[in-house]
């Protein structure tokens, strides 16, 4: 599930391998990709491909499933552009160079695929070496589901997955140049920040019952927060996460760092958003969305606006809009700040409704726009 460079669209991947793009402001089906089947196999990651003066056509979506297939479509049109296939490989996770010339995608054979836009063409295969010791190149031993090129810098990607490791990977070099041990990634659950000062700061959510939620500096890799995430009052039980991401629109008056966090996942079945400048030196929850019947396998932050979307295994998506609000009287301290959510939701294949609850300080608006 991704957002338009724009923010106008929201794409979706779903179970039954059908590719839907829907309207993010009234929730309504837009453009319909591919129509889906009982025995197809699911749809596991895309992106929309960045709007840079390098990319002349606008509206390009890459998605990838489970039978090794990455296709290029033309939302607009509805054409399919190109297909890549990589055999006897399923594809977990994909991601863009920011200026939209390069992506790489990675999945059950623990390689990481650097392919030319331009070419589609393969350039380079990133992955470890059988063995151990310190002369042997670091990889992956496991799938990957989560890949997340640096926001500034065009020759260094991030990629994780099941194997406990997150590995940064040069491709002057063509190798793992830094490992970070710990987080045990199994959906989109790594993203970047950077600050003003070049700053970067690493974000990963974990499919593990206790401390699933944390922050790492890029550069040497150590443990900077490791976010609180207390089990739900709502299903008494911790929360696995598939989906971490920075929100991509909020910036604060003195960075250009993320201010807002989402995650979501399994076990408890919701999704939490916190705010990094809450002013107490520590990541604050400001918001839930919980109570679902199903888990929660994506979020998605719009580019142009605090508006999240939320995906999970009920089927429904829901755009919830973030909006700081103080008091008149009041500066923006902590206990002035709360966050409003907009819920629209939007049935994207045969969903039951789910029963949501917001946690205080948060309020939800129940005002709901359900697609056809």
């Amino acid at each position: 599930m991704g957002f338009s460079p724009d923010g106008r669209y929201l794409a979706t991947g779903i179970g039954d391998g059908s590719l839907r793009v829907f309207a993010a402001q009234t929730g309504k089906v837009a453009f319909e990709l591919q129509a889906g089947n009982a025995a197809a196999l699911p749809a596991t990651c895309l992106r929309f491909r960045p709007a840079t003066a390098a990319t002349r056509t606008k509206n390009v979506l890459v998605a990838a499933n489970a039978v090794g297939s990455i296709q290029h479509w033309h939302v607009t049109s509805g054409k399919c552009l190109h297909t890549i296939e990589e055999k006897d490989n399923q594809i977990f996770a994909l991601d863009y160079r920011p200026d939209g010339l390069m992506f790489a995608t990675g999945g059950k054979d623990a390689t990481v695929r650097v392919y030319d836009e331009s070419t589609k063409t393969c350039t380079m295969s990133l992955k470890g070496a059988p063995g151990y010791g310190a002369n042997v190149p670091a990889g992956h031993s496991n799938r990957i589901f989560s890949i997340k090129w640096h926001n500034t810098d065009e020759n260094l990607l991030m990629s994780g997955g099941w194997d406990n490791t997150i590995q940064i990977w040069d491709t002057r070099l063509q190798k793992s140049v830094r490992s970070i041990f710990g987080p045990h990634l199994a959906g989109d659950s790594l993203d970047m920040a950077v600050d003003s000062a070049g700053k970067a700061t690493i974000l990963t959510g974990s499919w593990r019952p206790e401390g699933p939620l944390e922050m790492w500096d890029f550069e040497s890799g150590a443990l900077e927060e490791q976010i609180e995430w207390k089990d739900s009052l709502i299903q008494n039980q911790p929360c696995m996460l598939y989906a971490a991401q920075f929100s991509k629109a909020s910036v604060s008056e003195t960075s250009s760092a993320a201010r807002y966090v989402a995650a979501g996942g399994s076990g408890a079945n919701e999704t939490r958003i916190f705010d990094r400048l809450a002013g107490s030196g520590q990541t604050a929850l400001v918001g839930t969305v919980a109570g679902l019947n199903r888990g929660v396998f994506c979020v998605d932050w719009s580019p142009v606006q605090d508006k999240i979307a939320i995906g999970g295994g009920d089927g429904t998506i829901r755009i919830l809009d973030v909006v700081d609000r103080t008091d008149d009287e009041g500066g923006m301290s902590n206990f002035d700040r709360h966050i409003l959510v907009h819920d629209t939701t939007t049935e994207t294949a045969g969903s039951g409704g789910a029963e949501e609850a917001a946690s205080a300080p948060a309020e939800e608006k129940a005002d709901e726009a359900t697609g056809p």
